[in-house]
């Protein structure tokens, strides 16, 4: 399955970014084998507004089956669903590091906002 990590920089070796319509770079690695597929930067990083739904379009381009994310807002919790883009939290340290969590079942699965609207402008989490 198509992972989507948020984080900060390019590679498996990236700092994981807590916000997700604000997050630099999204690491997309096969979920089963580990594999980097590519580091895509976002888009949306820098949008006046809508960041979060712009970024879930960005990803079901690619064809993301989930995204690994500190904190969800309202908007983009609801593009992704649509999408039907499953959505974990709990991520910390580096893309490599949170995808074993993720392999080990240790993230949590969630279907709404974390966070309130705009909290990604508030800058790096």
């Amino acid at each position: 399955m198509k992972l989507a990590v948020c984080a900060r920089d390019e590679g498996l070796q990236a700092e994981v970014d807590q916000r997700f319509g604000r997050c630099p770079y999204f690491v997309i690695v096969d979920s089963e084998s580990g594999e980097l597929i590519e580091s895509l930067p976002n888009a949306s990083v820098s949008a006046a507004g809508g960041a979060g739904p712009q970024s879930a379009r960005q990803l079901a381009d690619r064809s993301v089956a989930a995204v690994v994310v500190g904190n969800i807002g309202p908007n983009a919790a609801v593009a992704l669903e649509a999408a039907r883009i499953q959505v974990y939290t709990g991520i910390e340290g580096t893309v490599e590091t949170t995808l074993q969590k993720f392999k080990e079942g240790k993230l949590s699965s969630v279907s709404s906002a974390t966070v309130p609207s705009h909290s990604g402008m508030k800058g790096k989490s």
